[in-house]
């Protein structure tokens, strides 16, 4: 028979079974009619001929599954009819169908919602042409720290390499942005030549810079995003009527980005910039990114860069502080540390599963259990191993459909909560959703616990003797001792397994505990932020007089209003808010003159550069004296910042506690002569008047490190610096933020202003690790008590078992304690097995969150020590209800139990 006839068949015969069974009756009864009539003719009587007919054929029933049993078509009704079955018996047995069924949906669905998260974040290709093409570089120090571009050092990689397509510098800065329907406060991208170019990223509508709008002095322009286009905008499709303001400057919009480009993250537009030639190679302050050329691996862009580096290195020596280059694609980069935590994530989620599958699998053992008579029944009448593991197999993918699709809902579910747990910073979360690769991963998940369900019952079932079930009374049908040694096995890997999860949420708590009681280096309490970026002339690095009066002008009477509202005690001014925003705090290299005359230009501040006897480097940070008073940092020595120091006396400095004790340890800092214009483009040497307690400015994470501060009434706010006043009130912070804005929109009402208090702002800050606590956290709930419904159902089924032995031990003289002991030493014993495995396992694997804790050790005795304890107490409860059962026990009804 041909292929085509073989599927026809089959498919007519899938589709109408009651007639094709009667069509198979029909012959055999004709078949019948002729052989009764041929013996007739031979003589016989008709009712012998039709008897001798009918033994010769055989019964019509057995023919007829005869003939059902060929063709391709048999296996498939089979398989439907082992499903209708499965979902018979599961119907059959609601209370282990539903807590099979909870168990396997939260594994999967926990399972799910995270991986949609590891796809969007880690697996996803970067949604531009050739991405693994893309790579970010950095400078490389001597002393392998990664380092952001000098401009000189930047060109030089731009022009002296042969391996990139496209190099390009870009920065992000947070500014008021004004000329659409409303005045908003929003980061903005800086670009070199080259940024689209590398991205492979054209304007939606408009165009890319031109070439006159990429030097110096150049054109001013902007292109927007598509999402800045449509809300700010109105989506016009004339862009020339547009024209947005920043730092007082004015760009014309000449292109919208497409929708969906989103680099860097959260920028609302790009204007260009170049670089003037002059700057020093100390000043580290720039981000870049290129695309390799066609036929170019990433390590061979790697040494290209490397040998650049060290031509440099060699030419300028310390002045430049490299000797190599980091080059990492771009896809990487953009994950950085997120990477572990979601690995981590990953992994719980995966323990999770298994406990969940080794909680369903012990409840399978103790239902087929009590099921071995049925089953040897089933051997007895002829069923093959194959076809009781294709019985298995349709009851476990029965269970795990079912629990797949409940989790597949509660994974939708997650997935529209998370965006309000997830940290702010973590990339590219918009595209996190339950899609075609996510759905295909829970149906994998599906089939995966369903075939190692199944083959794991079938297994377990083929290793009795239905002779043995056939020939028992009814008090064995629930099981053999073999079979509940066998239980206790898999409720020990559960326990092992929710060790681990334990430990490693016990870890992250203890370590998120001493984050946030780790002490900054100031008063957290009452602290209300203001973000905004006062008017800075167009691409300005270096301020002249004129334009510091104004920004100092403008502030003092902020300050002055501001500190006139009720509550107000203290208001003080910085370029960045420490610890929540300290990223944003520039950093480089300072010269420390020791008499010597300051530098002319920054090609001589270069050549000083080159003596590391007199290079420092520190964080740059302007401030005001009132900052210092506001968040509470102690003057140590000195003094501050007073109403004599302005643009006409010698610029002056304090210094942390950090940086006097690193660059001075034997001798007195004050008087000290620094130069440190390469922050802010001013050449004016500063001298150090005081020292300030230390400050954990870029996180509390990180130990105190040097900061300089210098004046904002002599230095002003460049674009180095993002302009934060700080208020300390015992007012409520919402009758202080009412009356402050409008304080702002009367002095500055082009400079839109975010006010906040510092706690929902250390919030944000700590957003990356409170999502990653609560997540394992949840997973290490779910987990304990998955172990602990697997600890009461094996000891539970114990006691059922053994319900003559206790009814025999009680009439023989024991005691309820008794009782309690045999019934709770088991649960203990299994505990104690299983607590021990995972403490093993556990040492091995939570050296892996090392870099995920603070404070405390991936082996912290007191982590390992408190979660054995809990598990062994939930174990040893777990034990205890079945052991009361046990205890209240009549003998006598028990000695008649069947």
């Amino acid at each position: 028979m041909s292929l085509w006839r073989h599927l026809t068949r089959g498919l007519r015969v899938l589709g109408n079974r009651k007639v094709t069974d009667q069509e198979t009756a029909d012959e055999v009864s004709h078949y019948l009619e002729q052989a009764t009539a041929a013996l007739v003719a031979g003589g016989l009587p008709p009712d012998e001929a039709l008897r001798t007919a009918q033994l010769e054929l055989g019964r019509a029933t057995a023919i007829r599954e005869q003939v059902r049993g060929y063709g391709w078509e048999n296996m498939i009704d089979t398989l439907f009819g082992d499903l209708r079955y499965a979902l018979r018996r599961l119907a059959g047995n609601p209370g282990f169908t539903a807590v099979s069924v909870l168990t396997l949906g939260l594994g999967i669905g926990a399972s799910t919602a995270i991986f949609s998260v590891v796809d969007a974040v880690l697996l996803r290709a970067l949604p531009y042409p050739h991405p693994e093409k893309i790579v970010r570089v950095w400078e490389q120090t001597p002393a392998g720290h990664r380092l952001q571009f000098a401009d000189p050092n930047f060109d030089d990689f731009r022009s002296q390499n042969n391996t990139f397509a496209h190099l390009a510098e870009y920065a992000e800065l947070l500014r008021s942005v004004s000329g659409g329907s409303e005045p908003v406060r929003v980061p903005i991208a800086e670009v070199t030549s080259g940024f689209f170019e590398a991205l492979g990223v054209a304007p939606y509508r408009g165009r890319a810079f031109a070439p006159e709008e990429q030097r110096l002095p150049g054109t001013p322009a902007a292109i927007v995003r598509y999402s800045y286009w449509q809300r700010y905008l109105g989506s016009a499709t004339d862009l020339s009527k547009f024209h947005l303001r920043m730092e007082g400057a004015v760009y014309p919009v000449i292109g919208v980005m497409p929708e969906g480009f989103d680099f860097p993250p959260g920028v609302a537009a790009w204007i260009p910039r170049e670089f003037p030639l002059d700057r020093g190679r100390t000043a580290h302050n720039w981000n870049s990114l290129g695309r390799v050329r066609d036929g170019i691996m990433v390590a061979q862009a790697r040494a290209n860069l490397t040998a650049i580096a060290r031509r440099i290195a060699d030419r300028y020596g310390k002045e430049a502080d490299l000797n190599a280059a980091t080059v990492v694609p771009l896809a990487d980069a953009m994950v950085g540390d997120v990477r572990t935590a979601l690995l981590t994530l990953l992994a719980a989620v995966g323990l999770l599963l298994l406990v969940a599958c080794a909680n369903v699998a012990g409840l399978l053992l103790a239902r087929n259990s009590a099921r071995s008579k049925e089953l040897a029944v089933r051997v007895a009448l002829g069923a093959g191993r194959g076809r009781l593991i294709q019985q298995f197999l349709a009851e476990s993918f029965s269970l795990s459909l079912v629990g797949g699709i409940l989790g597949i809902l509660l994974a939708a579910s997650a997935v529209r909560i998370l965006p309000a747990i997830l940290p702010a910073n973590l990339p590219r979360q918009q595209g996190i959703a339950i899609d075609t690769p996510v759905l295909l991963f829970a149906l994998a998940a599906i089939i995966a616990v369903a075939v190692a369900l199944g083959l794991f019952a079938a297994w377990r079932a083929a290793q009795g003797d239905p002779q043995v079930a056939l020939t028992s009374g009814s008090r064995s049908f629930t099981g053999s001792g073999a079979s509940q040694r066998f239980r206790g096995f898999v409720v020990i890997g559960e326990i092992a397994a929710t060790l681990v999860i334990l430990i490693g949420a016990g870890l992250l708590g203890r370590s998120f505990l001493r984050l946030i009681d780790m002490s900054p280096g100031f008063r957290q309490q009452n602290l209300i932020t203001m973000e905004f970026s006062p008017p800075n002339p167009q691409g300005a690095f270096a301020l002249d007089r004129s334009a510091i009066a104004r920004q100092v002008h403008l502030m003092d009477d902020l300050v002055t209003r501001l500190r006139a509202i009720p509550g107000a005690e203290n208001v003080g001014l910085a370029g960045a808010m420490p610890v929540a925003a300290g990223d944003d705090l520039a950093e480089g290299d300072f010269l420390i003159l020791n008499g010597q005359k300051p530098p002319a230009d920054f090609d001589e501040f270069s050549r000083i550069a080159q003596n590391p006897s007199q290079v420092g480097h520190a964080l740059y940070c302007v401030a005001g004296e009132a900052y210092f008073r506001t968040m509470g940092i102690p003057l140590m020595r000195g003094r501050m910042f007073g109403e004599q120091d302005d643009w006409n006396s010698p610029h002056v400095a304090l210094i942390s506690e950090s940086l006097a004790r690193q660059r001075w340890p034997n001798q007195d800092p004050i008087g000290q002569v620094l130069e440190f214009g390469n922050m802010d483009g001013n050449l004016k040497p500063i001298t150090i008047v005081g020292i300030a307690g230390d400050v954990r400015a870029r996180g509390l994470d990180v130990p105190p490190g040097a900061v300089i501060y210098v004046d904002y009434r002599q230095r002003g706010f460049n674009l180095n610096s993002s302009p934060t006043i700080l208020m300390r009130s015992a007012a409520p912070a919402g009758q202080i933020v009412s009356a402050a804005r409008a304080i702002f929109h009367s002095l500055a009402p082009d400079a839109p202003v975010k006010i906040s208090t510092f706690a929902d702002e250390m919030g944000g800050w700590l957003a990356d690790r409170r999502f990653l606590l609560l997540i394992v956290g949840l997973f290490a709930a779910v987990a304990l008590a998955l172990a602990a419904i697997g600890i009461y159902g094996v000891v539970a089924f114990s006691v059922t078992r053994r319900t003559q032995e206790i009814g025999i031990r009680m009439a023989l003289g024991a005691q309820r304690s008794d009782v309690l002991r045999l019934v709770v030493g088991e649960g203990a014993r299994l505990a104690l097995l299983g607590v021990a495995i995972g403490m093993a396992a556990s040492l091995a694997i939570a050296r892996l969150l090392s870099s995920l804790l603070f404070g405390v050790s991936a082996t912290d005795p007191i982590t390992f020590a408190g979660v054995a304890l809990l598990l062994s107490l939930v174990a040893l409860l777990a034990s205890y209800i079945p052991a009361r059962r046990a205890m209240r026990l009549d003998p006598n009804t028990a000695l008649r139990y069947e």
